[in-house]
């Protein structure tokens, strides 16, 4: 790879072709995919009908001009507000989760006329601009790990709620990889001060939404509604397509304000025309609710690995989300990552918090988490048993 800019780690330059939750290597090797390529084929890799899909499409036409929307675009809104229980408002599809957050970021500024947004510390939010630089006059950052869930009150102390334009919520603080889940009586507590203030409820969906947690979206675990939802990663099961759902007042509050955004991806077709087929998959063949399912047993087995081996420190997780958090003095899970790699798995591994991270397909077959545990255990039995 001498022509591809090195700006993150490399680990290996020749999967040829993928199957479910299988990658096949140069070699014809197979290693499973336990992290959904970036959390993104919630459907697994090369599923049929998204692939018909896309063939039907690409042989009709790819791409329109922002001023030639096409009834795709429409009929995706449609199924977008359903599942999102925004019905009636409206949809915007653009091409990155990162830029489906910093648009709801944008038109929550622009509603409500206030700059400074809430999010909490552990959020990953977006890759560039105002949610990916979180500066210090534009982000209020609460951190709730250390009292959220005894003391919800202490970590609000101080907030200016009515400065405050948005909640920006991620459920699960999942882009930063820890697999943490906020406190249910603090972020209702935080949407319901923010709200009462004036402000909006933005949840950013990107890798928490599609079913991911067990619910169609991470933000059904509370008791909050919100205004805008960003969508992404699994809307496309690997195709880049994001979306963007609001309330109808929002929306009417925009359009007879004069507000304009375009860009050069805008409501495509090809996309509109996959979101729409993964969630039609989504919703005829039942594939969250058996995620949710295998996704309780894998916790506890991966519960019962943490109880027998003195290496793992906790297991956690909600669905299909999942992480085992180790002890950096028995094993950094960097190490555990490439120990898996050579037994033929793809995980996820955070050196920040010496996390191992499993996101596998919602279509994931069971024999592969048994084997995955069987690997996993082989693993943590090698770790030291003292400190160093």
């Amino acid at each position: 790879m001498q022509h591809i800019l090195a700006c993150h780690d490399i680990v290996k330059t020749d999967f040829v072709r993928g199957e479910n939750c299988s990658l096949y290597d140069s070699r014809g090797r197979r290693y499973i995919d336990f992290e959904s390529g970036i959390w993104c084929t919630v459907l697994g890799h090369s599923h049929p009908r998204i692939n018909r899909a896309i063939r039907e499409q690409v042989a009709k036409v790819m791409h329109l001009g922002t001023r030639y929307p096409n009834a795709l675009a429409e009929e995706a809104a449609l199924d977008v507000l359903d599942v999102t229980g925004l019905r009636g408002g409206k949809c915007i599809f653009l091409s990155s989760g990162s830029e489906a957050v910093e648009f709801g970021v944008l038109i929550a500024r622009r509603v409500t006329g206030r700059r400074l947004l809430l999010a909490f510390s552990s959020s990953y939010l977006g890759a560039y601009g105002s949610a990916g630089g979180k500066r210090a006059d534009e982000w209020q950052l609460m951190n709730w790990s250390a009292r959220g869930r005894s003391a919800p009150d202490d970590c609000l102390q101080g907030i200016p709620f009515a400065r405050i334009g948005a909640f920006v919520f991620e459920p699960g603080g999942s882009g930063t990889g820890f697999v943490r889940f906020p406190p249910k009586e603090l972020v209702e507590e935080t949407a319901r001060r923010v709200r009462e203030a004036g402000g909006l409820i933005v949840a950013n969906e990107v890798t928490t939404g599609m079913g991911r947690t067990g619910a169609w979206f991470g933000f059904q675990h509370y008791n909050i509604h919100p205004d805008i939802i960003a969508l992404g990663k699994g809307l496309g099961n690997g195709y880049p397509v994001s979306a963007v759902a609001m309330t109808r007042g929002l929306a009417e509050q925009l359009e007879t304000g004069g507000f304009r955004y375009a860009q050069s991806h805008q409501n495509d077709p090809l996309g509109c025309a996959v979101a729409r087929q993964v969630i039609a998959v989504l919703r005829e063949e039942g594939w969250i609710e058996r995620g949710r399912a295998i996704g309780g047993d894998l916790l506890n087995k991966l519960k019962q690995l943490a109880e027998k081996r003195t290496a793992v420190k906790e297991a956690r997780g909600r669905g299909l989300l999942l992480g085992l958090e180790l002890h950096p003095e028995h094993l950094s899970a960097e190490s555990a990552y490439g120990m898996l790699l050579e037994k033929g798995f793809l995980v996820g591994y955070y050196p920040a918090g010496n996390v191992l991270r499993f996101d596998p397909a919602l279509t994931i077959d069971e024999p592969d988490i048994a084997r995955l545990l069987v690997a996993l255990d082989t693993t943590l039995t090698g770790a030291r048993t003292g400190a160093a």
